[in-house]
């Protein structure tokens, strides 16, 4: 009985050691891959999506959109309307919440 008490916290110390060090040497392989020059096609990667963001900005919407991008995100955004009622469907709805008001009754 306890053989195998023993046994049982032996195998948890173990997991829990192995969990402790396999988190540990995740987050210093991040740390040491930050000190070092990323690999080119990181580099390229984050070059891509950097232009993008920059050239997104300039514009104020898609990269690269023609004129029929814009006749059917307007197509949509009509049936859209059309299906769900009037707003604008192109910013996030803003939700209020009223807090309820509770009253204690007595017993």
């Amino acid at each position: 009985m306890i053989l195998q008490r023993i046994l049982r916290l032996s195998s948890l110390f173990r997991s829990a050691v192995s969990t402790h060090l396999r988190r540990n040497i995740g987050l210093s392989a991040v740390a040491f891959n930050k000190a070092k020059e990323l690999d080119p096609v990181q580099k390229l990667f984050l070059d891509k999506i950097r232009e993008y963001n920059t050239k997104s900005k300039q514009t104020g919407g898609p990269v690269d959109a023609g004129p029929e991008f814009q006749k059917e995100m307007s197509e949509s955004l009509a049936k859209l309307q059309r299906a769900y009622g009037e707003g604008d469907l192109t910013k996030f709805p803003e939700f209020k919440f009223v807090e309820p008001s509770f009253e204690e009754t007595p017993k």
